[in-house]
């Protein structure tokens, strides 16, 4: 049995979000086992952990068919050399991170192989294609699940699973300084705030800036004036900021995370785009209003295929609507508006609010360990049983 703990890994992220997710890993595994090792493929910051990426993480970032097809047989030649090049170091565990379309075609290429294989965060098979839960099963030996009801869906067809926590818990979202953020931006204590975050992608801010757009002009003839913070971080800033200073209102740009969370902390009320967003307000304890437009074609695609009740992890857990929320048709200024008015007008609602993401967040591990450190004990837990005699 061996001693030194000198473990060999073999880890893979296909985007940033997986680069994320698999750097704090890295990081816990390295924390009690000094002497490990990882090989793969990841962004800079698995980089920083150490990992010489075979080859950039960008290549595989793609989305959508019109950008994926013209780099297809790159992307192919991309699989086949991730698969080889696990086969060739024969890594005491091989770990899959996220980007479901390329992790389960290189672990499909290593069926066969002795190593114990790991894939980090589960597919949403409970809210559409739950066929996809028998398929991965056979690729894998075991499932690390960012939300607490999912290893079911994979123990029902012989995949072990855990449930570690979601990342959002350690995102910071929670530590935000309101009264810093105030003094800062000259903001007085009873001036009202509105938090605007129309999502991250061009397409995303493209369909919502015109909706928030309307609501704000809505919401201002109704309750009288308020602030606007709006983030311009990531590659949708640029447009964000184009449009929110076309519009006329007062408004604070935020070109920073720790900023973004400074102003979580100080708004009244926050109106967001679907997605993790919506678990940071969570975690920050702002009332918020959650929506969401997709394209007509890509909506009716959704609409028969999305089995769950509800588009915001928090409304999912709880199993009822605590944060409202308007997607697809239902996304329009004349149902938004009337939420978030409410929500500026009575406390109670807000109370309420804070009280079910406070339950919410709790359910996804907030005030337990840090999710990195439940994962690298349950894959250490892994190469120890694999090491027995």
């Amino acid at each position: 049995m061996r001693t030194d703990e000198a473990y060999r890994v073999f880890i893979v992220a296909g985007e940033p979000s997986g680069d994320a997710l698999a750097a704090p890993l890295m990081r816990a595994l390295r924390s009690r086992a000094p002497h490990i090792s990882f090989f793969g493929v990841g962004g800079p910051l698995m980089a920083a952990e150490g990992l010489k990426s075979l080859f950039p993480m960008d290549e595989l970032s793609v989305m959508g068919l019109f950008e994926v097809l013209p780099r297809l047989p790159r992307l192919l030649r991309r699989i086949d050399q991730t698969a080889d090049a696990a086969r060739r170091i024969a890594p005491d565990v091989f770990i899959t991170v996220d980007a479901p379309d390329f992790s389960f075609r290189v672990a499909r290429k290593l069926l066969g192989t002795a190593f114990p294989k790991i894939h980090y965060v589960a597919p949403s098979v409970w809210a559409w294609r739950p066929g996809r839960a028998k398929k991965i099963a056979a690729l894998y030996d075991h499932l690390l699940t960012l939300l607490p009801f999912e290893p079911p869906y994979f123990e029902a067809e012989g995949l072990p699973a855990s449930f570690v926590g979601h990342s959002v818990v350690e995102s910071g979202a929670n530590l935000g300084d309101g009264a810093a953020f105030r003094a800062r931006g000259g903001i007085g204590d009873s001036e009202r705030l509105l938090m605007l975050l129309p999502g991250s992608r061009r397409g995303e801010v493209t369909r919502h800036l015109p909706i928030f757009r309307d609501v704000v002009t809505e919401l201002r003839a109704g309750i009288g004036e308020f602030r606007l913070l709006v983030p311009v971080i990531g590659r949708a800033g640029d447009i964000v900021r184009a449009e929110i200073e076309s519009w006329g209102f007062e408004h604070h740009i935020i070109e920073t995370a720790g900023e973004k969370y400074d102003a979580m902390a100080a708004a009244d009320v926050a109106l967001a785009a679907s997605g993790t967003v919506a678990l940071e307000l969570a975690l920050a304890r702002l009332p918020a209003v959650i929506a969401y437009r997709m394209n007509p074609l890509t909506s009716a695609i959704a609409r028969r295929l999305v089995k769950a009740d509800y588009a915001n992890i928090v409304n999912i857990l709880l199993g009822r609507e605590a944060v409202p929320e308007f997607v697809l048709e239902k996304c329009t200024p004349g149902r938004i508006t009337p939420a978030l008015a409410r929500l500026f007008r009575e406390p109670e609602l807000r109370a309420a609010q804070i009280a079910a993401c406070t339950q919410a967040m709790l359910l996804l591990g907030e005030g337990g360990p840090p999710p990195a450190e439940r994962a690298a004990g349950i894959v250490l837990e892994i190469l120890k049983e694999v090491e027995k005699p």
